[in-house]
């Protein structure tokens, strides 16, 4: 079975942050693969993992990256399908200047952008993507989210 998710991480110091997104994705039993590539550093690692996604029938990248944080844009740039990024708190900004080069993308290379260190909310998005056409994946996000409002129930009746 093809990996339905390629995680991209702009620099081995994401990965703490990025392992949100990989337990979020095997609780759901998503096969994805994880990698490091730097939109700077490495341009054409990038490309070629892109199109290696292409070949390999990814659905949907995740990209991870602090600073000027490209990462996604180039990504997104360069695969048709839907593109999520992460801006990561790091620097100077303590990642707001991730955040607005994730999010503020030219028209018609949209990126999906999460909160700075969303990794969780990443990994829940692409699994939301893929249950459109996955009956079973949108099954288990209906009962996760059954247990998310059990758990504030829960939380109110102690009060």
């Amino acid at each position: 079975m093809n990996k339905k998710v390629l995680i991209i991480c702009g620099s081995d110091s994401d990965l703490p942050v990025m392992n949100d997104t990989k337990k979020v994705l095997e609780e759901f039993g998503v096969e994805y693969d994880i990698t490091i590539s730097s939109a700077h550093r490495s341009p054409e690692r990038t490309k070629q993992l892109v199109e290696k996604a292409k070949e390999d029938g990814v659905k949907v990248i995740i990209a991870s990256a602090g600073m000027a944080a490209h990462l996604a844009g180039v990504v997104a740039g360069q695969f048709s399908l839907p593109v999520i990024g992460v801006p990561i708190q790091s620097g100077a900004l303590s990642g707001i200047d991730a955040l607005l080069s994730t999010m503020q993308m030219p028209p018609g290379v949209p990126v999906a952008t999460v909160a700075i260190n969303g990794a969780k909310n990443a990994g829940i998005l692409a699994v939301q993507i893929l249950a459109t056409s996955d009956s079973e994946l949108e099954n288990k996000l209906v009962e996760y989210k059954k247990k998310l409002a059990e758990g504030v129930e829960s939380k109110a009746r102690k009060l």
